[in-house]
């Protein structure tokens, strides 16, 4: 059963009288058009592109921690009141030290998986084209 908003779309739907064109501005019929499913294939089409992500180095992953090191330490200040400055700095370096290679093997484990990715898309365009 379509929910209030599903009908309210489609009542307006009925009550409009909509004009499709293709991207070269012919006038298609309405049976032509599917619904959906092209307009969210032409809206990825017309999207950016996604970033590649970058294979992981350790000299970003430590910028990244250097950024990150700061709002930690003033993290932890604002969590534990009652340390001394001495614990608290000793805890946020803690963190930073836990973040620093989780942040590094997160970036490897991304860009393995874009580049699988990549690989699987060739092999089955290889496949449709042969």
């Amino acid at each position: 059963m379509p929910t209030r908003k599903q009908r309210r779309r489609r009542a307006k739907e009925q009550r409009h009288e909509y004009v499709w064109e293709d991207g070269e501005g012919n006038v298609l019929d309405p049976q032509d058009v599917s619904s959906g499913k092209q307009g969210s294939s032409s809206r990825a089409e017309t999207a950016r592109p996604r970033r590649e992500p970058q294979p992981p180095s350790w000299r970003k992953t430590l910028k990244r921690g250097f950024i990150f090191a700061p709002i930690m330490v003033v993290t932890v200040m604002l969590l534990s009141n009652n340390l001394t400055l001495a614990q608290q700095l000793t805890q946020a370096g803690f963190i930073v030290a836990i973040f620093v290679p989780f942040s590094y093997l997160l970036d490897g484990v991304f860009y393995r998986n874009y580049k699988r990715r990549l690989a699987r898309r060739e092999q089955t365009d290889r496949r449709r084209g042969s």
